[in-house]
């Protein structure tokens, strides 16, 4: 089964990703002004503002709904929440779902170091994998990585570049490659237009913001 035409996701900004195939999933959803309390899971790649957004969080979760991340986003939320604690490179199984985690940091910058334990998520929905990256240079760790569809920062300054962006997509070589990450802190529209039209000609591409 592969996705015809992306339907089933959005993005509102930065990097705040919404998947839905039978299950509800949010990558680190930023800005959500509405109460719709419909996740089945919440991924959070790291403890960032733009990343980690509890009132968007409060937006999204009901009695189900079970919250995903590192030590530095789980110890940030209290008891009343169902929370599942992740570390790089692990594979994890729940009733419905599994995913493996992937190192996210930086190489040559201190925004995001390496002994924090941020993360990137692989996650299977459906026979479709998705890689969704959080806030990275490129990384050896990451050349490896088989999926079908893959959202890559392409903002820079405090992750990989558009150009690094570009890169990266063309060694993974994914069905779908998307940029996210411009438009809020660093990056505009061009960058991710520039992502989209310098990759290999056989991934498909979209901008979703």
């Amino acid at each position: 089964k592969m996705l015809k035409n992306l339907n089933n996701i959005s993005i509102n900004c930065q990097s705040s990703i919404k998947i839905s195939d039978g299950l509800t999933i949010y990558f680190d959803p930023y800005d959500i002004k509405e109460k719709i309390n419909n996740a089945d899971y919440i991924f959070i790649t790291h403890s960032h503002w733009d990343h980690f957004d509890l009132d968007s969080i409060n937006n999204l979760v009901n009695e189900k709904t079970i919250i995903i991340g590192p030590s530095s986003v789980i110890e940030k939320l209290d008891s009343n929440y169902k929370t599942l604690e992740v570390k790089p490179e692990n594979i994890y199984n729940l009733n419905n779902i599994s995913f493996m985690t992937v190192p996210a940091y930086n190489i040559d910058k201190e925004y995001h170091p390496k002994d924090a334990g941020y993360v990137g998520y692989i996650v299977t929905l459906n026979n479709v994998t998705y890689y969704i990256a959080g806030d990275t240079d490129v990384l050896d760790e990451l050349k490896v990585i088989k999926a079908d569809v893959i959202f890559l920062p392409v903002g820079g300054t405090y992750t990989m570049t558009r150009e690094e962006a570009v890169e990266l997509a063309n060694t993974i070589k994914p069905k779908y490659a998307i940029p996210i990450h411009y438009g809020l802190a660093v990056g505009d529209e061009l960058d991710a237009k520039y992502f989209v039209n310098n990759i290999d000609k056989e991934i498909e591409s979209k901008i979703f913001y």
